[in-house]
């Protein structure tokens, strides 16, 4: 039996499988609202047959947002909306697909453009907003200084989170994620390469993970029992004075404590990228270790899309769960040919239950 096609205990939620659709941002809300672009992207994945699908990152605060077409979790509106949205994928799924939601905030990397309009700082005229951060530093030359996060503004930022997970539960998705790598602002307070403060929420590993804990232990206590609570999570800065592994692990325990039920390993982005190991699987040591160390679950991410590698990460007990972005967007039935190209099986809807088998649609020297 192929171990990625193995069901999966996620705390309280079953996973009809170990493939998991990871969150990617659309850049397609309309202040942070699911737009009609989300009313087709997500049922699509949704009928893929991964045992889990994972929303994109979902911002809990306008000012949390990356770009103005962030899709955000901060007003009523945003809340009719996505629901509508997971109502439809849930139509159209398979009865055994999970959905999930990323709740992200940008921090030092918001108020920027879209990625195909050059992702860079937002123009005067395209209405701006000032960004927060554990410190005054920008993210990179050329880019607004950010405001450093007092007291009130780290509860305001807390309290956004516990709020944006209420409205998730209502919503009625099954798994919550905390976005705490990245670069983004959870990841920010994380590393000292982002987080030059001498007070509480600095300094020592066990500081800079302070609002990372504070989050997941409030956001865990309003959450219902049946809903699981995972963390992406920094492992590396693949950044020298950056993150530590070691470090990494211990937050990764102190959050199995809280009652976190998985940690989806990842790592960079904190600072410019330079010297990432970018390639196939290149992060998959980095959840074996935490899964090892800290005796918790973990999602492996980063390249990954061949269906032999994944069942192996599952079978060679590197990860419990799989996370492919790209090779959804090229192939939203990735989950179908993986199925078939390791002898699995996977449930069909009925309507495309012909397409069972079909490695490709046409053979190479078809010209239809």
């Amino acid at each position: 039996m192929s171990a990625l096609f193995s069901p999966f205990d996620l705390g309280p939620v079953r996973l009809a499988n170990r493939i998991v659709v990871s969150p990617m941002c659309q850049y397609s809300a309309d202040d942070g609202s699911a737009t009609d672009w989300h009313r087709q992207h997500l049922p699509a994945l949704g009928l893929g047959g991964a045992g889990l699908v994972m929303t994109e990152a979902t911002h809990v605060e306008r000012r949390g947002r990356i770009t103005h077409g962030c899709l955000g979790l901060y007003s009523d509106d945003n809340e009719a909306a996505l629901a509508r949205v997971l109502t439809a994928a849930r139509r159209v799924a398979t009865g055994a697909t999970r959905f999930g939601i990323q709740l992200a905030h940008s921090g030092r990397k918001g108020s920027v453009t879209r990625p195909w309009q050059g992702g860079g700082p937002l123009p005067e005229t395209q209405d701006p907003w000032v960004a927060v951060a554990p410190s005054a530093e920008a993210f990179k030359a050329g880019w607004a200084i950010p405001e450093a996060l007092d007291e009130a503004g780290i509860e305001r930022t807390i309290m956004a989170f516990v709020q944006a997970a209420e409205r998730a539960a209502r919503i009625g998705f099954d798994v919550v994620e905390l976005h705490a790598g990245h670069g983004y602002l959870i990841h920010q307070f994380l590393s000292p390469l982002a987080n030059h403060r001498t007070d509480q929420w600095g300094g020592s590993p066990a500081n800079r993970a302070r609002l990372l804990l504070q989050v997941g232990e409030r956001v865990r206590a309003v959450l219902p029992d049946t809903i699981a609570l995972g963390v992406r999570l920094t492992t590396t800065d693949w950044a020298e004075g950056g993150v530590e592994t070691a470090d990494a692990v211990e937050v990764a325990r102190q959050l199995k404590a809280l009652g976190v039920a998985y940690i989806c390993a990842t790592g960079g982005f904190v600072v410019p990228p330079v010297g990432i190991p970018f390639g196939p699987g290149y992060q998959v040591h980095l959840a074996e270790r935490v899964r090892r160390e800290a005796g918790i679950s973990t999602r492996a991410v980063g390249g990954i899309s061949d269906p032999h590698m994944a069942d192996a990460i599952i079978a060679d007990g590197k990860a419990d769960m799989v996370a492919l972005a790209t090779a959804f967007l090229a192939d939203p039935r990735w989950a179908w040919r993986a199925a078939d190209a390791l002898g699995a099986d996977i449930a069909y809807p009925p309507q495309y239950a012909r397409a069972k088998g079909a490695r490709k649609l046409f053979s190479p020297g078809d010209k239809r």
